[in-house]
């Protein structure tokens, strides 16, 4: 949250109705205020100079300026917390090309704005928006990073596998790491992070083309190998078995009462039951607190865990509450994090 009581907001979409209708979902929160609102990305430049929000949610697709050239243009002028409010038929390229230009969520709006879904979208959104009022906005970097010499404190070849959990600020946190890691990485990575379905895909595959290692989306029966990144599906949980021909991936609907799907408890739970001591847990920046009950069971197998250092969050919640509860061996800024982890292995 920001200094003050209030998180005041900017509503930019070309739609007059749909201005109406998130400005009234965050005006639910007695902690919000839309200070204004703007109908395409040339005037929202204007109105950002003008009214200073502290978060701005914004469109894609708009005469004069669209949401992707907003977001770029509004980052080299003052950066601000920009979420994406995107109707699911549009392209999710744009989507991913917004996050990329500094955008630090997004979130689907139904095609059907009387729809039932409103209510649970309203509450979506305000979360989002008040997660992100105080957050680091960040362009993702994707110069090679110098080398540093960094000592593990455990043994190198100490692990057989590495699981990473992130969100909010996910998607350019992670290629900020994961392009920094080389073909030959001795161990597989698998990767819960919370994105709408229909987006996991597309970001993998945009990953693989920036990474030396072979980045994937998960599919059922997957071999795990060295030198892969596993991106679980959106809506689906990963967790990985051992049969008689190595470990393999296995995606699964349940567990229902899981607060996410994908769920960063669930494949570091699974990571720790199958490998026990030799799991290298990754936590990085993200709203709320999936991935403490994951990190406890792999601490509890005798594995290791390192979260994201605050500074470099975009939102620090998902590495505070493992900090928190004591369960992070080592505390580490993301320009520092794909060394860190080069480190253990």
């Amino acid at each position: 949250m920001t200094n003050s009581q209030f998180v005041r907001v900017l509503v930019v979409d070309d739609s007059a109705y749909v201005r109406k209708v998130v400005t009234q979902m965050l005006s639910r929160s007695p902690f919000i205020d839309v200070v204004g609102t703007a109908r395409d990305g040339r005037e929202a430049l204007e109105r950002v100079q003008e009214l200073k929000p502290d978060v701005v949610t914004c469109d894609l697709i708009m005469p004069e300026l669209d949401g992707v050239g907003f977001v770029r243009e509004q980052m080299v002028r003052r950066p601000v917390p920009i979420v994406i409010v995107s109707v699911a038929s549009e392209s999710g390229e744009l989507v991913l090309n917004a996050l990329d230009a500094g955008a630090v969520d997004f979130i689907q709006k139904p095609t059907a704005l009387a729809s039932d879904r409103l209510l649970e979208m309203s509450d979506d959104l305000i979360g989002k928006v008040k997660a992100v009022a105080s957050s680091r906005v960040r362009v993702a970097n994707l110069a090679p990073a110098t080398p540093k010499q960094m000592d593990a404190p455990v043994a190198r070849g100490a692990f057989d596998i590495v699981v990473i959990g992130i969100s909010t600020g996910g998607p350019q946190a992670l290629r900020e790491v994961i392009p920094r890691l080389p073909a030959d990485l001795p161990v597989p990575l698998l990767i819960v992070l919370h994105m709408p379905i229909g987006y996991t895909e597309l970001y993998a595959q945009k990953l693989n083309e920036l990474s030396p290692l072979s980045v994937c989306e998960a599919e059922e029966g997957l071999l795990l190998t060295r030198g892969m990144a596993v991106i679980a599906p959106a809506g689906r949980h990963l967790t990985i078995r051992r049969d008689g021909t190595g470990v393999r991936a296995h995606l699964d609907v349940k567990p229902l009462d899981a607060p996410y799907r994908p769920s960063v408890d669930v494949l570091f739970q699974s990571a720790a039951d199958v490998y026990g001591s030799r799991v290298l847990g990754v936590v990085m920046t993200g709203m709320g607190s999936d991935g403490r009950g994951g990190a406890a069971w792999i601490k509890a197998k005798g594995g290791t865990v390192i979260t994201e250092s605050e500074d470099s969050c975009v939102v620090y919640g998902m590495p505070r509450s493992i900090e928190e509860a004591g369960l992070s061996d080592r505390s580490i800024s993301l320009d520092g994090m794909a060394d860190a982890i080069l480190g253990y292995l």
